[in-house]
């Protein structure tokens, strides 16, 4: 396995991301392990959608070792379980597809679908939060806040 501290090509985000981590806020680095990294979605309009982070560069899920499958998983169902327990969410969508120009770094999608969430907004149409206006996207503020209460409540997982 390559380092979680190699590179990936210039300007990658989620790279540039990683390499400074200790200086990212609350809200990138809801939870750091070996493999992955935890933040909130960036211009996004849907409160505690998050994206779990290969901390090195690659594209696909084919390119996992097992030790990072095996985490991606726990990451995930610890993720979806304190999103159910701190937003109140009906359950979570997971959906890796690291498509959008400037995110092909592998990132996977834990998002919260909210009780009574209009039924045109569920399923793959979550996405329509992430091309929102600016003015609908999620303070950084309140995304801070959530990121602490997240990690809390994951540190208290048994």
């Amino acid at each position: 396995m390559a380092s979680v501290h190699d590179s990936g090509p210039d300007g990658c985000y989620s790279c540039d991301c990683n390499a400074a981590l200790t200086d990212l806020p609350p809200r990138q680095r809801i939870l750091v392990g070996a493999g992955w990294r935890v933040a909130h979605a960036i211009n996004c309009a849907l409160p505690g959608w998050l994206v779990v982070i290969a901390r090195r560069h690659i594209t696909t899920v084919a390119e996992l070792d097992a030790a990072e499958a095996t985490e991606m998983g726990l990451v995930t169902w610890r993720l979806s379980r304190a999103l159910t327990e701190v937003t109140g969410c009906a359950k979570t969508y997971v959906a890796a597809f690291s498509e959008a120009a400037g995110f092909t770094h592998l990132h996977v999608h834990v998002v919260p679908r909210a009780h009574g969430l209009p039924a045109d907004e569920q399923g793959p149409a979550v996405f329509t939060h992430l091309r929102r206006p600016a003015a609908e996207w999620v303070p950084e503020g309140t995304m801070d806040d959530l990121a602490g209460a997240l990690a809390a409540r994951i540190a208290a997982q048994p």
